[in-house]
């Protein structure tokens, strides 16, 4: 049974076509290769997770604002970050930051459990409305995504959406041994270190991927 978007990429019009391919042809040429995440970055509608007023940017490569302050990321970035994460379809995947809703619409659409949590209610809100409307089955929590969702854990994989000082360390206990954390660390607003950290064989292998720039 197809999904309500996969109808909706079915009936596009070439103009449609033609933007979507140059928005996949654009992560390309910034060195996204995961067939898998292309695919899931050209099947979910952006255009449904941004502020009507900028449905002419949905497909630009850059951050919008939303609700509440907060942007929904870059698509490179989410891209980027989902592909860093490295994870399969059977994998359990905790999100710290739901905001728009965008970073955990890709992950689903690529056959994960995705278990999100979101501070601001307003957005958690609107988020779930929207989830529902793409035909989603998504687990989400109303409270403070820097501290995880210990009920469910362990994860394969967390990735953290808003940036903070430093990791909670009960973040850090509630992934799994193998499992993987993409997270942006720094001051708010300023340029942060995107960080990739690896449980294994019990200790904790920490990478730079970069800078970047959350809220």
């Amino acid at each position: 049974e197809l999904r309500p978007w996969e109808t909706n990429v079915a009936a596009r019009t070439p103009d449609e076509n033609v933007e979507r391919m140059e928005f996949l042809l654009a992560l390309r040429r910034r060195g996204i290769m995961n067939a898998a995440v292309l695919r899931a970055m050209d099947e979910v509608p952006r255009e449904h997770l941004v502020d009507p007023p900028l449905l002419e940017s949905a497909y630009a490569d850059q951050a919008l604002p939303i609700a509440c302050g907060q942007t929904i990321s870059q698509p490179y970035v989410v891209a980027y970050m989902t592909e860093q994460l490295q994870v399969k379809s059977n994998h359990r995947v905790l999100e710290g930051g739901t905001g728009s809703g965008y970073q955990a619409a890709v992950l689903a659409t690529l056959g994960i459990e995705v278990y999100t949590v979101e501070r601001i209610d307003e957005l958690l809100r609107l988020a779930r409305r929207r989830f529902r409307n793409m035909g989603l089955n998504l687990r989400t929590k109303h409270d403070d995504g820097r501290l995880g969702w210990p009920e469910h854990a362990p994860y394969e994989a967390i990735i953290v959406t808003a940036a903070g000082a430093a990791l909670d360390q009960s973040l850090l206990d509630q992934l799994g041994e193998g499992g993987t954390l993409v997270a942006p660390v720094g001051p708010a607003n300023a340029a942060q270190t995107l960080l990739r950290i690896r449980k294994v064989d019990g200790g904790v292998l920490r990478e730079d991927l970069g800078k970047v720039v959350f809220v």
